[in-house]
């Protein structure tokens, strides 16, 4: 009679480990026909108070010690790093290693995107032996992943990614991209008295700008960073309308003495 594989076996385990986790706490799992050759094997909607959410991804399960390295597991990305990094719903990766205590994960979607943004080819998805996923992690595990979908729908969760950065709720996030297709993004927290600008010419590292700093002569430039006459204009609109969540949190709903209109 025809031999099972090890591997066929080791890999239904590790799905099967996955589904079971994630179908205990009542969220939906779905398996993909023939993942192990797209690069998904399961596709996940969250489940809150019962009823289904609008949050879903799809995961690759991994199984056995031949992803294991000395601090984690590493997945192979193989062809897959393109609609991992730029597909519709993010990709996670989570491992099945029972000698080491069971599941593990990794946003596969958001390791790749930073590698672009650092300009480097991404050929293994790091995962942590921290991030583990159980029963008493499983809670924690889908706060996390369904805030980072919501700012997926909002079209600004890849420049989080990009940047290495994470987003609150209440952050407000505005998006710009110049002639020459260079994205840049204006960030602002609450009670913060300065922005923060993630930048494509600046490898996306943060930096702190205030509007004072903003200046049009001789050449546009903020801090050290200089910019076009378009992007100047965008940053200055961008400070006068979130001037007020820059106010002190118990300020904001105050409203301030009214300011002359004025143009750089």
């Amino acid at each position: 009679m025809p031999k099972v594989p090890e591997t066929r076996r080791i890999g239904r385990m590790a799905v099967n480990e996955v589904r079971s986790l994630l179908e205990r706490h009542g969220h939906i799992v779905q398996e993909i026909d023939g993942g192990n050759d797209h690069g998904e094997d399961l596709h996940i909607t969250f489940v809150r108070n019962g009823q289904r959410t609008e949050d879903s991804l799809t995961v690759q399960v991994k199984g056995g010690t031949s992803t294991r390295t000395r601090r984690g597991h590493r997945v192979p990305v193989g062809d897959h790093g393109d609609n991992w990094r730029d597909g519709s719903l993010p990709v996670l990766c989570v491992v099945h290693d029972p000698e080491r205590g069971g599941l593990f994960w990794a946003n596969a979607t958001r390791q790749l995107r930073r590698g672009r943004a650092l300009r480097k080819k991404v050929k293994s998805i790091v995962v942590s032996r921290e991030s583990v996923l159980d029963d008493a992690s499983l809670d924690a595990f889908v706060q996390v992943m369904r805030c980072y979908l919501a700012r997926e729908r909002e079209g600004v969760g890849k420049w989080a990614d990009m940047a290495n950065v994470e987003f609150a709720p209440d952050d407000i996030v505005k998006p710009f991209e110049n002639e020459v297709h260079e994205p840049m993004v204006f960030w602002q927290r609450r009670g913060e008295p300065y922005a923060t600008l993630l930048h494509h010419d600046l490898d996306w590292e943060p930096v702190r700008i205030q509007e004072e700093m903003l200046r049009f002569e001789p050449i546009p430039w903020v801090g050290d960073v200089i910019l076009d006459i378009a992007e100047a204009h965008w940053l200055m609109g961008c400070f006068k309308s979130t001037e007020w969540w820059r106010r002190p949190i118990g300020q904001r709903d105050s409203p301030g003495p009214r300011q002359p209109s004025s143009r750089p």
